[in-house]
């Protein structure tokens, strides 16, 4: 009954600050697309919320944005917010309007934003000119050339950079504290482009306190430019996806939760996520198996195991590798009279993964409807090491099984515990899952992953899942060095967060999508490191 009359409390007052934020919504003047073309179309990621008191409230209080966004760069927004978007002159023309966070790949060692809004239709002036003559002592206006483009430079007491401001048409804006954002948005000619950004229905757009939209082929520029290897394993089906997201955030106080739909983009080259859309969504048990260590993991989901194998074989055809995975499968028959794809497909369950430790350790787990069948099969194309480990004798044979997440396992080890199939690419590796196994030093034994956990989909096709303090030293390794120090020192930084999820749930030949960042507990995974 405690719980109960609690539930209902923390439903209450969640209603409340909705409702109370709901009243600032849907303000009159430009439609969103009219405003978002004149972001440049290389944007990753842009975040969508309006300029009014019921959204900054419902922030204060907590880190979920200063955490992701870091101590320097929340100075910075602030600093914007009191001096410009206050500014007792201007705050009737920006009060409500839609402000336009966009994060674009760039060549310094950090990350910036573009900052994107207007001003209601029935504004009469200059911005510019209003600004000057309510301007103080903190804040200086220098006027700019760049080639024909008009520019102001805004100097703000207590900022360490300039803040950049241009009007690019009719009274819609764009500034940056980049040069090169900015320089890149005024050069920026959206009649050139046209592109299109996915839209919410007027309904979600107008009942959400935020939104999120992703550019999914702009987070491979983005990733280059974080980490020293260009083509980081971390995530990488999800960076090739052709498709766009866009995401409502819901309202929690310590979690950032967003839901909306991925939509596939048409007539692009297909990816190997693309393979997911026509399966129906699948209850996850998977992650129940995922080592304590887990730094980050890519679960897949498939209710109908059969047609995952034709719709692989027509993507390995199109890709061109079709060829080269009947001659590894026919070479495997002559030399040991073995079908392995036949008898691997016979077997293949609902869920597989690949999960990357904080030790930097690969597993590949696999549910299999029957262990003991598969086992000699597996022996008799591989080099047995113990009773229980073998090593496969031929190369890539996960990769045509299962497709491109599992090519990071060439030549593996495996073994096979309670109809799992674990592939690894060192002994020593599969051992060590062994030991997590037999002794249940799995994350869902951590209150924290629970915690979590409760807050995700049940079902799902694909999900990632990323931890942060087992990220430590991947990102150390992987992380060009300003960007890890960023994250080790930054306060509040993402080290705040205990972990993230990204859902994708099968719909329509697209897919409904759930993402989640939950702050972490001061003891939230000491269980874990023990």
């Amino acid at each position: 009954m405690k719980h109960l009359i609690a539930t209902l409390i923390l439903l209450i007052a969640t209603a409340v600050v909705t409702v109370v934020y709901f009243k600032h919504l849907s303000p009159p003047g430009r439609r969103p697309v009219e405003v978002m073309q004149h972001i440049p179309e290389d944007a990753s990621l842009i975040a969508e919320f309006s300029n009014d008191e019921g959204f900054y409230d419902a922030f204060s209080g907590n880190h979920l944005l200063t955490s992701i966004a870091g101590e320097d760069k929340t100075t910075e927004l602030d600093a914007l917010r009191k001096y410009l978007l206050d500014n007792t002159a201007l705050k009737p023309y920006f009060e409500n309007q839609p402000i336009y966070l966009s994060i674009h790949p760039s060549t310094t060692d950090q990350v910036d934003f573009l900052l994107t809004t207007s001003v209601d239709k029935e504004f009469k002036g200059s911005i510019i000119n209003e600004l000057k003559k309510n301007s103080t002592d903190s804040v200086k206006i220098i006027s700019l050339k760049k080639g024909d483009k008009q520019l102001y430079q805004i100097d703000i007491t207590g900022l360490k950079r300039p803040f950049f401001l241009a009007e690019t048409e009719n009274q819609i804006f764009t500034g940056s504290f980049s040069e090169e954002l900015i320089d890149k948005s005024i050069n920026y000619d959206f009649k050139q482009h046209k592109h299109t950004i996915l839209q919410l229905s007027e309904q979600q757009h107008n009942n959400a306190l935020a939104i999120l939209y992703l550019n999914y082929a702009q987070l491979q520029p983005l990733f280059q430019q974080l980490f020293i290897n260009k083509n980081p394993d971390l995530f990488r089906a999800f960076r090739i996806l052709p498709a766009q997201a866009a995401l409502s955030l819901n309202y929690k106080t310590d979690a950032l939760m967003f839901n909306g739909t991925t939509a596939i983009t048409p007539n692009q080259p297909v990816s190997y996520l693309n393979l997911f859309t026509g399966q129906k969504p699948v209850e996850n048990h998977l992650k129940e198996i995922f080592p304590s260590t887990t730094a980050y993991s890519t679960s897949f989901s498939v209710s109908n195991p059969d047609q995952f194998v034709k719709d692989l074989n027509n993507w390995n055809n199109k890709s061109g590798t079709k060829e080269k995975q009947q001659e590894l499968f026919k070479q495997i028959k002559a030399e040991t009279g073995i079908n392995i794809d036949k008898d691997f497909n016979k077997v293949l369950g609902n869920e597989f993964a690949v999960v990357t430790t904080r030790f930097q350790e690969k597993l590949a787990i696999i549910e299999v409807s029957n262990g003991q069948q598969l086992f000699p099969s597996l022996m008799n194309i591989s080099t047995q090491t113990s009773d229980e480990i073998g090593q496969f004798n031929y190369t890539k044979i996960p990769f045509y099984l299962l497709g491109d997440a599992f090519g990071i396992f060439n030549k593996p080890y495996f073994m096979i515990i309670n109809n799992y199939l674990i592939l690894a690419n060192t002994v020593q590796e599969l051992r060590a899952y062994a030991d997590s196994y037999n002794n249940q030093k799995f994350l869902n034994k951590t209150e924290s992953f629970n915690e979590f956990d409760d807050m995700l989909s049940e079902r799902s096709n694909v999900a990632f899942f990323i931890n942060f303090k087992n990220m430590k030293q991947v990102f150390k390794r992987d992380l060009k060095p300003l960007f890890y120090d960023a994250f080790q020192h930054s306060d509040p930084g993402f080290k705040d967060y205990y972990a993230a999820s990204y859902q994708l749930i099968a719909s329509d030949k697209n897919y409904y999508t759930n993402f989640c960042m939950k702050l972490a507990k001061v003891d939230s995974t000491k269980t874990a490191e023990k």
